[in-house]
């Protein structure tokens, strides 16, 4: 078969996923499945893969998915558990202490406390989260979408503790032919993936800079009275030293750190900087924004939350300390199992269930759950319980509540990580054909050229805005993106992190996190219009990074593994 014909049928399971989830609006639940039965058959049938690596695959797939689960999990308890303790309302009370500008509202709960929530749990979170808090503190429940959205960028990439980078890139990648190309170059998969998460971090923090501008001046234009992007320009200092609080600690933390640290420190030590001088006046505006009278409001603007909001409210009486004492020990508990120096990550470590040669095959998986995110969340969720000194019923309605929430989530990833799997080992097979990604990354590289780094951050965002998760996209296309990158002899981890910027922006627009957003508040079935408005920043993003790619690529001639 040509090299088009190969990259035609490697494609055709990414089409039929896009077709099925965006241009006939299909449930995941039903679209994952279907997508993953194309790819295995494709697979087997013109790749001549066989059956047992076909398996083989799959349930690699599903020790990662477990892993994802896991982590859901944690995040998802720690929030429900915190909401029934009180600690929520009593964290939303800080907020308004702090100023009644909604300007400077947003760039501290949204973009920095959103950050943070972002590094500590991931997966839609921060939208979860700040949304919520936004609309019970008098924002219209359509602009806290839009600015939860709009939180799932720059600290995406290192959400919930590094996933998007420690699972969807290095198992993205992890193809026994790039373990091969690894060994070949004397480079470690840990250096391989540190290098990634550096470069990432490096254009996210120049790229993301700006976001809390992006946010004040979309909050002015659509949710103002005067819709008008001055009046959020008219803060600039502001949102600047607000972006520049949060990107800063955030790259340094990835050069000093790795992966798992940049979104969570860079948020918590933005939020502790910027909540200490907003007190003291500096950079404050003389002028207070707000919205206009309630009264005044477009009724597609409202939803039904704010009550039920205030209600929680008037039953919380938690000091500010203490409700947000447990994301403190959780981020400690975090960096403590992190540190190289530290022996807690290889106690962690030591417990390990592993399946090698998995049905008489080359193909191995493990997990080692002690030392998952989603585990530590577990823990800090039994302490909160006792500190916040919550009743087991309270509890239990929180585990239960997070369980549904997690069936659901389960369902799709238990057919879409498997896909994954599938496709990046379609390599071991009697054919003689490269992989299906490898397929791809061929065809492309004759067609596009030297100017893929303007289209690699795009790739990424496709497939963040298709599955709904950054690392997702990163296991679907990181091994098409490092083979395009070795065919055009440029930057392997250079690519690779644009695919994973990528990613990240394309959660501003991937509809599955704009339901869940909307949901959180009251105001499904407008779904529609928060794309509408958050498509500007993923355009404002990809643009940047494309062209950041390129300056890396064709002029610094950033050199990098691989």
């Amino acid at each position: 078969m040509s090299s088009g014909t190969l990259a035609g049928l490697a494609s055709l399971p990414i089409l039929l996923a896009g077709t099925l989830l965006v241009g006939f609006r299909t449930p995941a639940r039903i679209a994952m499945p279907i997508v993953y039965v194309t790819a295995a058959v494709i697979a087997f049938y013109f790749w001549d893969m066989s059956l047992a690596n076909v398996a083989a695959s799959s349930v690699e797939g599903l020790f990662t998915t477990f892993d994802l689960l896991l982590i859901i999990f944690g995040a998802i308890f720690l929030l429900n558990t915190l909401e029934r303790s009180g600690g929520v309302s009593a964290i939303r009370r800080s907020f308004n202490s702090i100023s009644d500008d909604r300007r400077i509202q947003v760039v501290i709960l949204a973009w920095l406390f959103g950050s943070f929530i972002e590094g500590a749990s991931g997966f839609g979170t921060p939208a979860a989260v700040a949304a919520p808090l936004m609309v019970a503190m008098g924002f219209p429940a359509a602009g806290a979408v839009m600015l939860g959205m709009m939180i799932q960028s720059t600290p995406v990439t290192f959400g919930a503790v590094g996933t998007p980078i420690l699972v969807g890139v290095q198992e993205g990648v992890a193809s026994p032919e790039f373990l091969a190309m690894l060994t070949a170059s004397g480079v470690t998969m840990g250096q391989y993936v540190n290098a990634v998460a550096v470069r990432a971090a490096v254009i996210h923090g120049i790229t993301g800079t700006l976001m809390p501008t992006l946010m004040v001046v979309m909050m002015t234009r659509f949710f103002g009275a005067n819709r008008s992007w001055t009046e959020g320009l008219s803060i600039l200092p502001f949102t600047l030293f607000g972006g520049i609080a949060f990107t800063v600690p955030y790259v340094m933390t990835a050069w000093i750190l790795g992966p798992e640290f940049p979104s969570l420190v860079g948020g918590l030590v933005g939020l502790a900087i910027v909540s200490f001088t907003t007190r003291r006046g500096f950079l404050v505006p003389e002028d207070t924004w707000d919205f206009p009278d309630r009264k005044n409001w477009p009724s597609d603007w409202n939803s039904d939350l704010d009550e039920k909001s205030n209600k929680v409210e008037e039953r919380a009486h938690m000091s500010s300390p203490k409700a947000w004492a447990p994301y403190l020990i959780l981020a400690f508990f975090l960096i403590l199992s992190r540190l190289p120096s530290l022996p807690v990550g290889a106690v962690l470590r030591s417990l390990r269930f592993e399946w090698t040669e998995i049905l008489g095959t080359s193909i191995t998986a493990g997990t080692t759950p002690l030392y998952l995110p989603g585990t530590i969340m577990i823990v800090v969720v039994v302490i909160t319980a006792f500190m916040h000194r919550m009743d087991p019923s309270s509890l239990k309605s929180a585990f239960v509540d997070s369980s549904k929430v997690l069936a659901g989530a389960g369902f799709v990833l238990v057919f879409t990580v498997p896909m994954v799997k599938v496709y990046i080992n379609s390599g071991i097979n009697d054919s003689g054909f490269a992989s299906m990604p490898l397929a791809m990354a061929d065809w492309v590289a004759t067609t596009v050229g030297g100017i893929w780094p303007l289209f690699a951050g795009p790739t990424g965002a496709l497939g963040a805005f298709i599955a709904g998760s950054n690392t997702v996209s990163n296991l679907m296309f990181a091994a098409f993106q490092h083979e395009v990158a070795v065919r055009l002899t440029i930057s392997s981890a250079m690519i690779v992190a644009l695919q994973a910027v990528g990613a990240a922006a394309g959660n501003m627009i991937a509809i599955h996190n704009v339901v869940a957003a909307s949901a959180t508040v009251g105001l499904l079935g407008k779904e529609g219009a928060t794309l509408r408005k958050t498509i500007l920043p993923t355009i404002y993003y990809l643009l940047v990074v494309g062209l950041l790619g390129m300056v890396a690529v064709s002029i610094l001639k950033t050199p990098g593994p691989l």
